[in-house]
């Protein structure tokens, strides 16, 4: 008999929501200077920027470093936008309404003009891991 309090790891994990990890690994960058904004949405509404969404996960890392792991995602569908902020003034620059800067997004969808649906760079995370492939674009 087990002493009063002490569960076992079964019994302790049978309420708990399953996770999952996704790793993202951003590629076509014109170069290793400033820093890489990723914003990984599960809300339509809140994609590309994460605003509005507590549950949004938002990193700034460096750009010689574009092998992003994420874990304790809940499963469901997300979406990513990365811009490569190659000067480290925390926004993407533009000139006449057009990218001076790197971006790419989950799925890598096709670009006409502003940013792709969430439904356009949509992709499942579940329990497995989870490898997604950004491309970077520069227009300038």
């Amino acid at each position: 008999m087990l002493p009063l309090g002490v569960l076992p790891l079964g019994v302790l994990l049978l309420g708990a929501s399953p996770i999952a990890s996704l790793e993202l690994d951003i590629v076509n960058l014109r170069s290793a200077k400033g820093v890489l904004q990723i914003c990984l949405t599960a809300r339509p509404e809140s994609f590309p920027d994460c605003k509005d969404d507590p549950r949004a996960v938002s990193r700034t890392v460096k750009a010689t470093a574009p092998r992003v792991q994420f874990e304790g995602l809940t499963p469901g569908n997300y979406a990513a936008a990365i811009i490569h902020d190659e000067n480290g003034n925390k926004k993407l620059d533009t000139l006449m309404g057009i990218p001076r800067e790197g971006f790419g997004f989950s799925r890598n969808p096709v670009i006409r003009f502003g940013p792709p649906k969430f439904d356009a760079a949509r992709f499942p995370v579940d329990g497995a891991a989870n490898p997604q492939q950004v491309k970077m674009r520069y227009l300038l």
